[in-house]
């Protein structure tokens, strides 16, 4: 299990560093001069080449990849090209909104999905288990701004029990507050993807359910579905680990979008201000973080999933 560790680990410190360079690049192809930006349009050639010289700009690509990849291994994410203001402690700030609304809507989706697609494969062939599984599928083609729309329409207009939009000014300094404002938002991408997660907890249930223990258990005079939740949860339960990190992802990509319906002061809707602006050091810095976020919850998902599967255990010792 160490190796396996280990070497998932140096596959991930690979993975955000090609990464790292493939933002810094991408991010060098935008049309736009930030230093231009920040002279004005009345500014000579001269003042936009002293700032562009300020800024660094002028140095070959190399030379600043090296110079910004250095701060961040000192934890140091750089300053705004704009205002001057720390990216690392930007994020850290934004993250207050971003990671609890990122995690309430894991948790709205686990609980949507898990009971109701293992649900849908017990009832399999009856009115009741294709109404579930017909119902995922509409949902899951729903897109993330419609359901949060139509969220907003009846839970803050007709029933008035959520916020539709904010966060309050002093944060979390009065968490009731502060969780319902997230309440919706995340709702709005907890539907969306525990749709898509049932599908996956239904396929996994119905292959559980073929599997010899579960079919020897029943023939010792257990009920089918006995058999299946006694017996077949366990390997429903790996499966379900397995996709966990595509669905964060998932996720963590919906919440950009979501965070701009719902005027959340998070990072998602600070990374789109920020490309409009061109402030790429920000840019880039939050593209990066939200990437080693995925790739960090996709490692630890794979490592529990290796020490929770007795097979995964077996071929490391």
């Amino acid at each position: 299990m160490l190796r396996y560790a280990l070497t998932r680990g140096a596959l991930l410190i690979v993975g955000l560093l090609v990464a790292s360079v493939l933002i810094f690049l991408a991010l060098r192809v935008f049309p736009g001069d930030v230093a231009q930006l920040l002279a004005g349009d009345k500014a000579t050639p001269a003042q936009v080449e002293a700032i562009r010289q300020g800024l660094g700009l002028d140095q070959p690509l190399a030379l600043q990849y090296l110079g910004w990849i250095g701060g961040v291994l000192r934890g140091d994410l750089g300053t705004s090209q704009l205002n001057g203001a720390s990216v690392a402690a930007e994020l850290a700030q934004k993250a207050q909104v971003t990671v609890p609304l990122a995690a309430l809507a894991l948790i709205i989706a686990l609980l949507i999905a898990v009971p109701s697609g293992i649900g849908s494969a017990m009832l399999r062939g009856r009115a009741a288990g294709t109404a579930l599984n017909v119902a995922a599928q509409a949902v899951a083609a729903v897109p993330v701004v419609w359901a949060g729309m139509m969220l907003v329409v009846v839970f803050a207009v007709w029933l008035g029990w959520l916020p539709a939009q904010g966060f309050p000014r002093d944060g979390w300094a009065d968490p009731g507050a502060a969780f319902q404002a997230l309440l919706l938002p995340a709702l709005t991408i907890g539907v969306v993807e525990g749709a898509l997660l049932l599908r996956f907890v239904r396929s996994a249930t119905l292959q559980a359910a073929s599997q010899d223990f579960v079919r020897t258990a029943a023939a010792k005079g257990l009920t089918r579905n006995r058999a299946l939740l006694l017996h077949g949860l366990p390997a429903v339960g790996l499966s379900v680990i397995t996709v966990l990190g595509i669905q964060v992802a998932g996720i963590i990509v919906g919440s950009v979008v979501v965070e701009q319906l719902f005027t959340l002061p998070g990072i998602g809707r600070m990374l789109v201000a920020d490309v409009g602006t061109r402030d790429l050091v920000k840019v880039q810095g939050e593209l990066l973080v939200l990437t080693g976020m995925v790739l960090i919850i996709g490692f630890v998902v794979d490592l529990v999933h290796r020490a929770l599967d007795p097979r995964q255990r077996e071929a490391d010792e």
